[in-house]
């Protein structure tokens, strides 16, 4: 199935049947990404009487509860009410599901104090038709679907690099990292206020994903992001953002 559609000035073909998935398919147990020390995912059959929730164990049917935490288990979404004290969540503030988007691929710097961090200078060829950016940080290996990144102070981004990214329209950022902000800072948090402009200029419209994987098969390059998530009520939701290859028409 193909669309056609127009951004701009420009107008684009991209085929709906060929969706390329960055989210990070959660499992039960330990193999899947965890940060913040978050507990696992488990997936768990209801026990009530002689009613058991798994077919695998007899049941009729499976009836399973689920405990996750979305900002420690795999790819999440999350809205201003990440920081916020008044009350944001995920399900009101994402308000559109299609955007163009950017994938740029970057090596985190190492700084003086050993982290190594996403500088502004990386992102300055950003696309001005852009209105979501995808970070791909290097190395680039399947060990970002399992890795335990508690404790070990993983890259971020530096909150300059944010302000750009403000400053170039860029209302969705996704990128396969924990966070976009350090590990343990104090509480600062400087990079997700940057990016949502709280409390001065809240950009309560906008959204952070974090802890996709993007497959070194993946071309950098202009993209149409579907960005999927949960009906939650919450600050944050599981996601499942797709991407779909675009062929631009010339007239």
């Amino acid at each position: 199935m193909q669309i056609t559609f127009q951004h701009g000035v420009q107008t684009y073909t991209a085929d709906l049947s060929k969706p390329i998935d960055i989210s990070i398919p959660l499992q039960d147990g330990m193999q899947n990404p965890n940060c913040f020390y978050a507990p696992p995912v488990e997936f768990s059959p209801v026990r009530m009487g002689d009613f058991v929730g798994s077919t695998a164990e007899g049941g009729l049917v499976n009836f399973k509860n689920v405990r996750l935490n979305p900002h420690g288990n795999g790819t999440h979404t999350e809205c201003v009410g990440h920081i916020a004290k008044e009350w944001f969540s995920i399900n009101n503030c994402l308000k559109t599901f299609h955007h163009l988007a950017q994938l740029v691929t970057v090596f985190p710097q190492k700084m003086e104090n050993g982290d190594r961090v996403i500088l502004r200078e990386q992102l300055a060829d950003i696309n001005p038709d852009v209105n979501a950016l995808i970070i791909r940080t290097m190395p680039n290996d399947t060990l970002k679907t399992s890795t335990t990144y508690s404790g070990a102070n993983p890259p971020y981004m530096h909150h300059e690099a944010a302000e750009l990214l403000v400053e170039r329209g860029i209302e969705h950022l996704l990128l396969d990292l924990p966070s976009v902000d350090r590990e343990e800072d104090k509480g600062l948090l400087l990079a997700h206020h940057a990016f949502w402009k709280y409390p001065a200029a809240t950009r309560s419209h906008c959204t952070i994903t974090e802890l996709i994987y993007v497959s070194p098969k993946i071309a950098d390059g202009t993209y149409l992001l579907n960005l999927q998530i949960a009906s939650f009520e919450l600050d944050v939701s599981p996601s499942k953002p797709l991407l779909y290859k675009l062929l631009p028409i010339t007239h």
